[in-house]
């Protein structure tokens, strides 16, 4: 895991992230013309709010794409909510150097989505998983 440092546009987002939903995001991952919140197990129903309002307000302030994942210190867990929009049926790892490969298998039909157009969504996966596990790899079967 490495130590995790903010730049500007991070802690902006992270303080509008709290100002909407209420909740403060342990996690931000600004990529891809995406930005990808970690928070807390239990949190995510408090930002998505009922029927998506509260989810919906924050989309329309950021003019970006949002997603919410929901942190588990369990590692395996912790893959399942990343992927969870792909529906993750199961995670193997194998070493990999000083740490862990992940390959994630998602229900057919699933994978590219998973994948994302040129990697897009693999690349903030990896991200947000590498900065919270010692898994320092991952693909998608």
């Amino acid at each position: 895991m490495s130590e995790l440092t903010f730049d500007n546009v991070s802690l902006g987002l992270m303080q509008i992230f709290a100002e909407e939903t209420g909740v403060q995001a342990k996690d931000c991952i600004v990529a891809e013309g995406k930005v990808v919140f970690l928070v807390m197990p239990g949190e995510v129903r408090k930002v998505v709010g009922a029927h998506g309002e509260r989810i919906d307000t924050l989309k329309s302030r950021l003019k970006r794409e949002i997603q919410v994942v929901e942190f588990s210190k369990e590692t395996q867990k912790l893959i399942m909510n990343v992927f969870y929009p792909f529906s993750p049926e199961k995670v193997v790892f194998e070493p990999r150097g000083k740490g862990r490969h992940a390959t994630v298998t998602v229900a057919e039909g699933w994978k590219a989505r998973a994948i994302g157009k040129a990697g897009r969504n693999l690349k903030i996966a990896r991200a947000l998983i590498s900065r919270h596990s010692d898994v320092i790899s991952v693909n998608v079967a």
